[in-house]
């Protein structure tokens, strides 16, 4: 093959060269256990492109170990390539799960050693190339994850058809064990079963695609729902995906160290804290079931593991691929060299960062509202810190953004009974409460994803199908807008109507004044700021069925959360066109005000006056000054 030297000494390949090497080199992938069917095979023709497979090809062939005359990657091998952090000692855990993956279809197989065409399966789970070989897409890529990260107790289990009594292994047995190492030392991974009725049919329906049904049917395979994944393997792995959340294709990990030292790091572990609590109760639970993965994840955490496509892209681009380089060009000459333009800059992940939002709690956004839509694309709107704890504030900094928005409020839970005149004082314009509290945690963080731009909200609510109410801390959950009535957001000013931002309960003004109650109106799932944004309460009315939000998927129970505000941002998720856009709708309301301003009343007649500004639309008629359109 023709090649060319780099000044560097690296070898590069142009495009001349590369489409020749392309030629077949699908078909050229060995078969390894199997005589009818090659898995890697298949996956590869169906998942990637030529030139995605021949990068990997040459990566791989830079990173294996030989031994034997069989190619295969360590577990230091892969966390340098992959440049884990070791003080995340996520390393094992990782390996863990790949080594499982590698074995897929087949379960009994794992932990597979890493070898060219087992590597070439994990990439394409791990970057959700799967569409073509996993019949229900990302329901089954989080199943095969529980069981790549869950281990089964063999020695305590009943079922396990292990007689603790008998423990001793024959000499077939001891020497089986020792040439099939394992991700932990006490404990094989948790393979297929049929028992869990989540599970069904996800080994069946991939195998069945690949032609290899049979081989399933007779496979001896323990039942997945007696299996469990340690609490602090998941919080270790969880810190690793908050971190890789951002990545990019091609780009370094190191890049993010800085997010590994003094206070981040204590952020970042906080925060995966957090999301565990999403799956267990760490106090009392020893490990994740899997039950509570397939509850979590679709509900709460539908993109937790897409950090994973760029980081094993990384798999997918050599460095020995150089696309810029062709053959000469007999008419080019060296007064006519190529200009090199250089990239863009590239914005921050986070323009500044909040007293709620930082880089820990962004990526914890992004396990449930899509990265492209937040990273790289949040500008903090309102500050109470900053403007002041007002609705007024509230209404100048962030009625103009044109864009959806993200609402988050921080607080301290109110001690029962109320201690000050201020909490009592909130408390009365509440029902009373019959619900505990939610845990013993004295820090909550809850939020709101607003698709449509914020208004006065004066007998109808705001917001849409897409709003979504959720919770960060001390348990991350997400609650889906539901269709059962639309009383999504009201930003009421009024004295007479409960003043408030209410979401997910009824318009204090929904009926007829006479019938207002002196309470603010809860809804079932529903989170209440009052009009001075010292005080809120959370509600999850479990009984009730749900309202404008779905029920809790993992927390069966009644509860709530009253809390005094210490924190309260806003965040719009665009770009410059959306700021721009809203600095000319600040600029035309400081020329409207101006006009107001210079208009001569109290000098003559008032009430002439007052009539001619109605009749300019500027004032009176619930108007606002007219109309920039």
């Amino acid at each position: 093959m023709g090649q060319t030297q780099s000044d560097e000494g690296v070898r590069h390949i142009t495009t001349v060269e590369l489409s020749r090497e392309l030629v077949g080199f699908a078909d050229t992938l060995p078969y390894r256990r199997y005589p009818h069917v090659s898995q890697a095979q298949k996956f590869a023709k169906r998942c990637f492109t030529s030139i995605e497979l021949y990068s990997f090809q040459d990566v791989y062939r830079g990173l294996a170990d030989h031994e034997g005359g069989m190619s295969y990657l360590k577990e230091d091998t892969l966390a340098r390539f992959l440049e884990l952090p070791d003080i995340l000692a996520v390393s094992p855990i990782l390996f863990h799960m790949v080594s499982y993956l590698g074995a897929f279809p087949f379960p009994q197989d794992a932990p597979a050693v890493l070898g060219f065409e087992e590597m070439i399966i994990v990439i394409v789970i791990m970057t959700e190339r799967y569409s073509k070989v996993l019949k229900n897409g990302s329901k089954n890529r989080n199943q095969l994850f529980y069981r790549s990260l869950a281990i089964y107790d063999r020695l305590q289990h009943p079922d396990s058809g292990f007689d603790s009594k008998e423990a001793t292994p024959s000499k077939d047995e001891a020497s089986s064990s020792k040439q099939k190492p394992l991700g932990f030392a006490i404990d094989e991974p948790a393979n297929d079963g049929d028992e869990d009725e989540d599970d069904d049919g996800l080994a069946l329906a991939a195998l069945e695609s690949l032609d290899a049904i049979d081989v399933f049917k007779h496979s001896d395979v323990p039942p997945i729902s007696n299996s469990s994944i340690p609490s602090d393997n998941l919080r270790k792995l969880i810190m690793l995906l908050l971190l890789i959340a951002p990545l990019e294709p091609q780009e370094s990990l190191s890049k993010y160290s800085d997010q590994l030292t003094g206070d981040n790091l204590e952020r970042l572990r906080a925060t995966a804290e957090n999301i565990l609590h999403s799956f267990i109760n760490v106090e009392t639970d020893p490990g994740i079931k899997i039950h509570s993965w397939n509850t979590a994840i679709p509900n709460s955490l539908p993109f937790m593991f897409h950090g994973f496509n760029a980081l094993f892209e990384h798999f997918l681009f050599s460095k020995n691929l150089d696309f810029t380089k062709h053959k000469e060009d007999p008419e080019a000459t060296a007064e006519s060299p190529t200009p090199i333009i250089p990239p863009p800059p590239v914005p921050p992940i986070l323009s500044e960062k909040g007293e709620i939002l930082d880089l820990a709690v962004l990526s914890q956004l992004s396990f449930f509202i899509p990265g492209s839509s937040i990273f790289r694309r949040l500008r903090l709107l309102y500050s109470g810190g900053n403007a002041g704890f007002s609705m007024r504030s509230f209404e100048t900094k962030v009625f103009n953004w044109r864009a959806p928005s993200i609402l988050l409020v921080s607080g301290t839970r109110i001690s029962s009974p109320s201690i000050s005149g201020q909490e009592r004082a909130f408390e009365d314009t509440l029902p009373p409460k019959r619900f505990p509290d939610s845990s013993t945690s004295s820090r909550l963080v809850f939020g709101v994803y607003v698709s449509q731009p914020w208004k006065q909200t004066y007998k109808t609510c705001m917001g849409d199908a897409e709003t979504v109410l959720f919770q960060l801390e001390p348990t991350h959950e997400v609650f889906r807008a539901s269709t059962m009535n639309n009383e999504y957001i009201s930003f009421a000013k009024s004295p007479t109507s409960h003043p408030g931002i209410n979401i997910g309960s009824p318009h204090p003004k929904a009926k007829p004044t006479a019938a207002i109650s002196s309470h603010v109106p809860i809804g079932a799932v529903s989170l209440y700021l009052n009009d001075s944004f010292e005080f809120g309460v959370f509600t999850h009315n479990n009984t009730s069925g749900g309202g404008a939000f779905h029920n809790s998927a993992s927390r069966r129970r009644d509860w709530q959360d009253r809390f005094e505000i210490e924190s309260l941002e806003v965040w719009g998720c665009g770009g410059s066109a959306e700021a721009e856009e809203q600095r000319k709708r600040w600029a035309w309301e400081e020329r409207e005000a101006e006009a107001r301003r210079r208009v001569n009343i109290g000098k003559g007649d008032v009430e002439a006056d007052r009539a001619l500004l109605e009749l300019a639309g500027i004032i009176g008629q619930n108007r606002s000054g007219g109309s920039i359109g």
